[in-house]
């Protein structure tokens, strides 16, 4: 099971029993918000792509959306999100529980701007019904991004 790839994952690190479980779905942005009583923005939503014939994951803050533009600069395709059995196959995790942690194989995290002006943010941890709060430092740290990107669209009321 892939949330139990994610509390072994997050054993090495002494931070396995921070992963919550709910009772309800956290498939989306809008129901890990609410399982959280958080707003919508701080929920890391993780995103899987294919350039070059290989998965990559983008993590952004849930009340943003990729710019196409910024993402054809940054990987010099156009954005092709994966479908649900590749998502599945290639990265290990079903849509809905897909996080930046214990992956099936070598795949390039990228760490979204959007992420930085909270303290903490919750990515899922594996299953449709989990998370766990980590502050930037410590995301950072656990999904070791091959760097920091800026590929959302302006936030709405953002200076």
């Amino acid at each position: 099971m892939s949330i139990e790839k994610v509390r072994d994952f997050f054993r090495k690190f002494n931070m396995e029993e921070r992963i919550k479980e709910f009772e309800v779905s956290s498939a989306t942005v809008e129901l890990a918000a609410i399982a959280l009583n958080c707003e919508p923005a701080r929920i890391a939503k993780t995103l899987s792509f294919m350039v070059d014939g290989k998965a990559i994951i983008i993590v952004t803050a849930g009340d943003v959306k990729i710019d196409n533009a910024k993402y054809k600069r940054e990987f010099k395709t156009k954005a092709r999100m994966l479908t649900p059995e590749e998502v599945k196959t290639l990265v290990g995790h079903a849509i809905g529980g897909v996080c930046p942690f214990a992956l099936n194989q070598e795949i390039p995290v990228y760490l979204d701007d959007s992420l930085k002006r909270f303290a903490t943010v919750f990515p899922a941890a594996g299953s449709s019904n989990s998370a766990i709060e980590l502050t930037i430092d410590e995301l950072e740290h656990v999904a070791a991004p091959v760097k920091w990107v800026d590929l959302c669209k302006d936030r709405p009321g953002a200076d």
